[in-house]
């Protein structure tokens, strides 16, 4: 007989995890073009192409805020989620999702006032200037309306994965994403709106993806369902605590993005807003390159939570291996991709040719050390699933905030100039990356091992 939908106890390990992840890899690939669709419109329009995606870049930081707050509930909220359903707990499953929503509209609410109205003077602090402000400003706006609709979309929709409905996390993505690639030419070009389509684009979509995410979750089929609206606080608490790790993970992406936009102003010369355009490619690709990995560890991270509830250590010990050998596998196979060929990545974006140069220079530097990213996802993503706030926390500040912005603003003072800003992800990759992984094994992974060998015995 097969397992109960949802029930990760049972089966081979590396099939569920492929299982779960292949739709999920394909829907978070679908994802990314809600941001990336709009950067390859933008960046080859016939004026201002390359100004307007400055200003794109300019936003990211604020853009990447908004997501931390989708990853408080979700990261924190379907972990404990699954664990509770492991555990035989479906109504304690389902309160936690329920609290999990109803602070996301509250957050969503806040969030859409503050920063509409703090909008001109967050962008200007964070780069814009007289050319790239006129393009960030509108685009960011229009964005900001549709805050609502994003955390319902990337903070609900893993709470459908994890139940084992991959594929309906999947068409909740590719909806939103599909939507997004037809408004996009129909409102940037052919209704002439520039930048401020391609946000109206995003938004309409955001808003598509979420009602879906809606319809499905207070619907029959769910084993855990959205019925109600409230707060339980005991379970808002633990989901919080354990959601730090995504939100800071997030939060930390966006201070960093943030400090390298104002050190690339500073140390860029007359072509400081050219290097911003140029990391905002490079954000670009990382989001494409971490796509495989994502969906493995997502999966991985619904497999290993089941089965640490349901004491089935083993299982939790065999998903951590594969995980761990698909990302080396995964990341090296990118790594050399950016290594060797990086112009024709590049060019999705843009054909501006001072542009494509001054990137794939830069790229070749901040993914240098790319593979080893594999140990820092693999180690960051244990301490999640088997609810280890505190240390998931620490790692999640160590590379980016004791690492990275810190060596952003040392290393171009001491002889590098404004490549160090690119050096400053190269080490972090290389030491935060190997510190985590290797405190996961001796506090958890060997520990799981022996448990489970006990267990046999």
């Amino acid at each position: 007989m097969s397992a109960p939908k949802g029930d990760f106890s049972q089966g081979k390990v590396s099939g569920l995890i492929l299982r779960l992840g292949l739709p999920i890899m394909l829907a978070e690939l679908v994802h990314v073009l809600y941001n990336i669709v709009d950067r390859m419109y933008i960046g080859h329009m016939e004026n201002g192409g390359t100004e307007a995606l400055t200003g794109l870049g300019v936003c990211f930081p604020l853009i990447t805020l908004i997501g931390a707050f989708a990853n408080l509930c979700s990261t924190g909220g379907s972990t404990l989620s699954t664990i509770a359903r492991g555990q035989g707990d479906n109504d304690r499953a389902e309160r936690i999702m329920c609290s999990a929503f109803t602070f996301l509209l509250i957050v969503g609410g806040i969030l859409s006032v503050l920063l509409f109205a703090a909008a001109p003077a967050l962008l200007r602090l964070l780069g814009g200037n007289e050319t790239s402000l006129p393009y960030a400003l509108p685009y960011f706006q229009i964005y900001v309306l549709g805050t609502i609709p994003v955390l319902i979309s990337l903070g609900m929709n893993p709470f459908i994965n994890a139940q084992g409905f991959p594929r309906v996390g999947m068409v909740t993505v590719i909806l939103g994403a599909a939507l997004n690639i037809g408004l996009d030419p129909l409102f940037i070009y052919a209704l002439d709106m520039g930048v401020r389509g391609a946000a109206l684009a995003t938004v309409l979509s955001q808003l598509a993806s979420a009602l879906w995410v809606l319809r499905f979750l207070t619907g029959r089929r769910p084993i855990v369902r959205l019925r109600r609206l409230g707060i339980d606080g005991t379970q808002l608490k633990n989901v919080v605590k354990l959601g730090l790790t995504g939100f800071t993970f997030k939060v930390t992406n966006s201070v960093t993005q943030a400090i390298v936009n104002v050190m690339l102003k500073a140390w860029g010369g007359p072509l400081d807003q050219l290097y911003i355009g140029g990391m905002s490619l490079i954000n670009s690709m990382r989001e494409i390159m971490s796509l495989p990995l994502s969906g493995v560890t997502t999966a991985g991270q619904s497999v290993m939570s089941f089965n640490y509830g349901a004491k089935r250590y083993s299982r939790v010990s065999e998903s951590i291996r594969f995980i761990l050998l698909g990302g080396l596998s995964i990341n090296t196979f990118m790594w050399l991709l950016v290594m060797l060929i990086p112009a024709p990545l590049v060019r999705i974006f843009t054909e501006d040719e001072a542009l494509i140069s001054l990137t794939v220079r830069c790229a070749r530097i901040f993914f240098g050390a790319f593979p080893f990213m594999a140990l820092q996802v693999t180690g960051q993503n244990t301490f999640v699933a088997l609810n280890y706030p505190k240390h998931a926390l620490f790692f999640s500040l160590l590379r980016k905030i004791f690492l990275v912005a810190p060596l952003t603003l040392l290393l171009p003072g001491i002889g590098l100039g404004v490549e160090g800003v690119f050096w400053a992800e190269f080490v972090s990759q290389l030491v935060g990356s190997t510190a985590c992984f290797t405190t996961m094994y001796f506090v958890i992974w060997r520990k799981m091992r022996e448990e489970a060998i006990g267990i046999r015995q």
